[in-house]
């Protein structure tokens, strides 16, 4: 059995200090919605215990699907790293980006060289997205929908050439035998999301799924809760979201979760039973025995 765990959207804080040529930028926006709202729903201290319990659990690997930072500032990208060896090893751990790790041009190219060790393949030759990590019989799938985009926008988009390789590798791992778990930060579903927030050719990742397979997604952007399904070859495929990883209790989205896998079986008798694990609405800010279990469920993977 191989036990996979998945997080998402911790948005590490506090905000540093900026200057004004930073601020010259739609960064100015996020850095007020930060001082406004998120500073006061998203802290370490949510975060913190949420990873204790993680921690206490022992998982197999660790993924977290993006927006680890806030307005991308390069003091952030660099404190992300440090959270990231922090979290785990490169071999136990993998991240793709989300869109506030692209927040501004030229942010992302900085994310993923300062991340690199936790978003890169198995294969020497590998370079770029989508990137593959096989863990025994289960093989990670990193697709990057990460872009900047203009004010009051929070779209993604993977783009031809990375559709058409998603494809190829799903394909090639499915032949091998391998349960595929596709990474990406904005879900692929229609209608996931309000359009300004949306994953702008959604279709092509659907398109790629259907043709090629794949046995789960993994995703986060919407800082909700959800299970729902996109079209396989062989059947509905489990589309999964989780909450933000810091977000407090009370608030308008849920509190801070993660999701457990745990993943068993062979080609065509896959199993999958999720456990959702996290602080309940009513948890207490320093009462660490609140954070833990909260719903099981078991997962009908195509085959």
């Amino acid at each position: 059995m191989f036990r996979l765990a998945h997080l998402s959207d911790p948005h590490l804080g506090p905000m540093p200090d900026a200057s004004f040529r930073d601020l010259v930028s739609k960064r100015v926006i996020g850095y007020v919605n930060w001082h406004r709202s998120r500073a006061r729903s998203m802290t370490a201290s949510w975060l913190d215990l949420l990873l204790d319990d993680l921690k206490a659990q022992s998982p197999d690997h660790v993924t977290v699907t993006g927006d680890l930072v806030n307005i991308a500032l390069d003091v952030e990208i660099s404190a992300a790293r440090h959270w990231l060896d922090d979290l785990g090893l490169p071999d136990d751990l993998t991240v793709v980006p989300g869109n506030h790790d692209a927040y501004v041009p030229g942010a992302l190219r900085r994310a993923v060289h300062a991340w690199g060790p936790y978003m890169t393949g198995d294969l020497p030759l590998q370079d770029g997205f989508p990137f593959v990590r096989r863990r025994g019989n289960v093989a990670l799938v990193g697709a990057s929908s990460a872009r900047a985009s203009g004010p009051w926008f929070a779209t993604g988009r993977l783009g031809s050439g990375q559709s058409r390789r998603l494809r190829d590798h799903l394909g090639r791992l499915g032949e091998e035998g391998a349960f595929r778990v596709l990474l990406i930060h904005h879900p692929p579903q229609s209608g996931a999301t309000s359009w300004n927030k949306r994953l702008t050719d959604a279709s092509r990742v659907r398109a790629a799924v259907k043709r090629a397979g794949c046995e789960l997604v993994l995703h986060g952007h919407t800082h909700l809760a959800t299970r729902t399904e996109i079209e396989g070859p062989n059947g509905p495929v489990p589309v999964i979201g989780v909450p933000s990883a810091s977000n407090g209790p009370g608030r308008k989205r849920p509190a801070a979760r993660y999701n457990l896998f745990s993943i068993s079986g062979e080609p065509g008798n896959w199993h999958c039973e999720m456990e959702e694990r996290g602080l309940p609405a009513s948890a207490g800010r320093d009462d660490p025995a609140k954070v833990g279990f909260i719903a099981r469920h078991t997962l009908k993977i195509p085959g």
